[in-house]
């Protein structure tokens, strides 16, 4: 298992990315924007990354720009993200954390693998992931 955070923006995720790329001497990987995932949003949002990584010595988290459909406010930026090693893992860990809290995105295939987001009980983000 593999926990590490994810970070929210409003529209802006490549321009902080690139500050602390410069920032922390890293480099940004897997960098994903809507324009190629089959998600509804509105096509000023198409050039807006859906996933990015941050990846250098010592440093290793995720970004993304929130869809539409997301309220962001100075509470939700940082979410924590856990990939876990089988579909059973995920699926009994989201159903740990949701408990008690708020669930966003059911746990559930999705294109890339199985996903589900939540906050816990206590106001933490949680997004699970099991790439198939």
């Amino acid at each position: 298992m593999k926990v590490q955070a994810y970070l929210s923006f409003n529209g802006n995720c490549q321009e902080a990315l690139k500050f602390y790329s410069e920032l922390f001497d890293a480099e940004i990987t897997n960098r994903q924007t809507y324009e190629d995932k089959k998600i509804d949003v509105p096509s000023s949002y198409r050039d807006r990354l859906q996933h990015a990584e941050l990846k250098g010595k010592n440093v290793h988290f995720m970004a993304y720009d929130v869809s539409p459909d997301t309220p962001l406010n100075s509470g939700n930026q940082v979410q924590m993200s856990v990939e876990v090693s089988s579909e059973a893992e995920g699926l009994s860990l989201f159903e740990a954390l949701s408990n008690g809290g708020q669930i966003h995105h059911n746990y559930r295939e999705r294109e890339w693998g199985f996903f589900g987001r939540c906050t816990d009980k206590f106001g933490i983000g949680w997004m699970v992931n099991y790439n198939a």
